[in-house]
């Protein structure tokens, strides 16, 4: 069977040329074991993707011939390394040995590790009020206490994330929530280096990018993609001044290249008048006047892709092509205006009025100091016109997006937007009392993560005694949490066999359609009466509801990401089920079975009669879909 085998796979042209393979092959018809074949052959056949890690170990321990071909640093193990886990293949340098057998092990041991991980945490998490952060100290604790490479942990986790859509949803849900954080816990690091650089070698560009990674640390945002952009835009301006100037010193540098400086500044307006046609008459960028708080605004790679921003985030844009071109230009932090400015003065100067103003949200239009007090409509200091450095570039970046996240009116998006950036904010000013505070509220507020805010009141109260009050208070009653955490309350368990369950038709797991709003659902939750406060009943006109709250109500989640508390008058099976696209449907539901989801085992705890309900009413609504797959 050997032989066969390696006469099959010679077949296709794998050698170095005919004879070679001509030669293989000979040798393959004489052999009569496997044994007998050479070794870069029986390297061949052992790298077949059909052979598992298991199929090489038992390879291996046949005869010391094969544990050779099989050794720690051949061949063998770097292919099949590489073949199931390609994403880790740009930590290994092309010509550096390794021993593969051992990263194999390795790697294989955080992936069971990880998967354990996961898999407990719904059990641990399932009560906790939903939010991104509910998971972040204890299982980032746990995979940090596993000891083994931070990118192995990633890698697994991302693993989980790709596998069929459909499937494992809650492990998909916590995979996730961890992989956000652990990636944000990367960045923050990364921005904390960046941040000890002496101030000249602090890039505006760099430091934009962080922030657009650590609020969005699960998109494809990388400093090497945004400069790519960049760079294109770049020829695209010296195409331009090729039309204007063939000779001008800014067409002689190669993307990539160390920038030239320019110090003639008629050759400097020149590029500014390139610059401005490219950026705002043929790409068409401008300010976002119609959605100015947006927070895509301020993150660099929706700036690019969407060719909209917000003045400082324009200005990055602006002030990093500029440099590439040979011309330098300075942030200046305007009030309520981001400007940047560009010095009339050979060996620059302390004086405003020897410097002119470019407004990147104004398509670069150039104003001297006196014009720009017209942008804020009254007379401004000095004091504002200065060139500030990169943090408070960074500083000023992340004020926008946390006065942003204060702006949501306690919506979720609004609290991870204000946690992501008071992240920020204090590891480029780590002493900030008010933002810790801030901080230390959120997290209490949330119900996440007590440990932390512990840390952080011992931290308020070194930095300013006369906050002592304010910790004391909220030391107190977040002890008092970590103790109620300690003693979980016992699930309230709804059978539908009881007489007040009756009237409820409706199970978790179906997929129904809002009969006067239109919305599609999945229920994940239902009590035989409303539950809700008068309040909430007179505010949402209940009462005119011919069965009013004498009925049931279900829990929902709506496409549009948002939870739903709907009568049952109100709601219908879905005539063709469609996937829920709700942020939380893994916290509630293992599968998406075609017709219905499937209850993960903690909300099946808390309604256990309904998963056989729901099968029944699919199959009874949706006779020509497909069953489930088998559990």
């Amino acid at each position: 069977m050997e032989a066969c085998i390696a006469g099959e796979r010679l077949s296709s042209p794998t050698g170095t040329g005919a004879g070679s393979e001509a030669g293989h092959f000979c040798r393959a018809r004489r052999a009569e074991k496997l044994t007998d074949l050479p070794t870069e052959l029986l390297e061949h056949i052992l790298c077949f993707p059909v052979l598992e890690h298991v199929d090489i170990c038992n390879v291996s321990c046949c005869c010391l011939q094969l544990r050779d071909v099989c050794h720690s640093g051949g061949k063998v193990w770097g292919h099949h390394y590489k073949l199931r886990w390609p994403r880790l293949q740009r930590f290994y340098p092309q010509n550096e040995s390794c021993d593969w057998l051992r990263e194999y092990k390795t790697r294989h041991r955080v992936g069971i590790q990880i998967q354990r991980t996961v898999e407990s945490i719904s059990k641990r998490f399932f009560m906790e009020v939903p939010c991104i952060g509910q998971v972040l100290g204890d299982s980032f604790t746990e995979i940090e206490s596993l000891g083994m490479p931070m990118h192995f942990c990633e890698d697994e986790l991302l693993f989980i994330l790709s596998a069929d859509k459909r499937k494992n949803l809650t492990l998909k849900y916590y995979a996730k929530k961890i992989l956000y954080f652990v990636t944000q816990q990367n960045i923050l690091r990364s921005l904390k280096s960046f941040l000890e650089k002496p101030p000249e070698q602090q890039s505006a560009l760099v430091g934009a990018v962080l922030v657009d990674q650590y609020c969005n640390p699960l998109a494809e945002v990388t400093l090497e993609g945004i400069s790519a952009q960049l760079d294109e835009i770049v020829e695209k301006v010296k195409k331009t001044l090729r039309v204007k100037n063939p000779s001008h010193p800014s067409l002689r540098v190669a993307p990539g290249g160390e920038h030239v400086r320019l110090e003639d500044f008629e050759l400097q307006r020149q590029v500014f008048c390139a610059l401005n046609a490219v950026l705002y008459e043929q790409l068409l960028y401008k300010g976002d006047l119609l959605d100015y708080y947006n927070p895509v605004n301020s993150y660099l790679h929706q700036v690019l892709l969407r060719r909209r921003g917000i003045p400082i985030s324009l200005s990055v844009v602006y002030m990093t092509l500029a440099q590439r071109l040979g011309v330098k230009l300075e942030p200046v932090n305007f009030p309520s205006h981001f400007l940047l400015r560009w010095c009339q003065k050979e060996r620059g100067s302390d004086d405003i009025y020897d410097y002119v103003y470019i407004d990147a949200f104004g398509k670069g239009k150039q104003m001297t100091a006196k014009e720009c007090e017209y942008l804020i409509g009254n007379q401004a200091s000095s004091d504002y016109y200065g060139g500030i450095g990169t943090r408070e570039v960074l500083l000023r970046m992340v004020g926008n997006l946390l006065n942003i996240g204060k702006r949501g009116e306690g919506k979720e998006k609004s609290f991870q937007l204000l946690r992501n950036t008071l992240d920020l904010f204090l590891t480029i000013n780590p002493e900030n009392v008010s933002y810790l505070l801030m901080q230390a509220r959120l997290y209490f507020t949330l119900g996440i993560w007590p440990e932390k805010v512990l840390d952080i009141l011992q931290h308020i109260q070194e930095l300013d005694p006369s906050e002592h009050n304010t910790v004391v208070y909220l030391v107190q009653h977040t002890l008092e949490h970590i103790e109620h955490k300690k003693q979980p309350a016992a699930p309230d368990v709804k059978r539908r066999g009881t007489a007040d369950h009756l009237e409820v038709r409706y199970s978790v797991g179906l997929v129904m359609k809002h009969k006067r709003s239109g919305y599609n659902c999945v229920i994940y939750g239902w009590d035989p009466k409303c539950a809700m406060s008068q309040e909430w009943v007179t505010t949402m006109r209940v009462h005119q509801l011919p069965d009013g709250t004498e009925q049931p109500f279900y829990n929902v989640l709506v496409q549009d990401g948002t939870c739903q508390y709907a009568a049952q008058e109100n709601l219908e099976p879905h005539p063709d089920p469609p996937e829920i696209g709700h942020a939380e449907v893994g916290r509630y539901f293992s599968e998406f079975a075609c017709t219905h989801y499937v209850a993960n085992e903690e909300l099946r705890t808390r309604y256990p009669d309904d998963s056989e309900h729901t099968d029944e009413v699919a199959r009874d609504l949706y006779p020509s879909l497909p069953p489930p797959s088998p559990m």
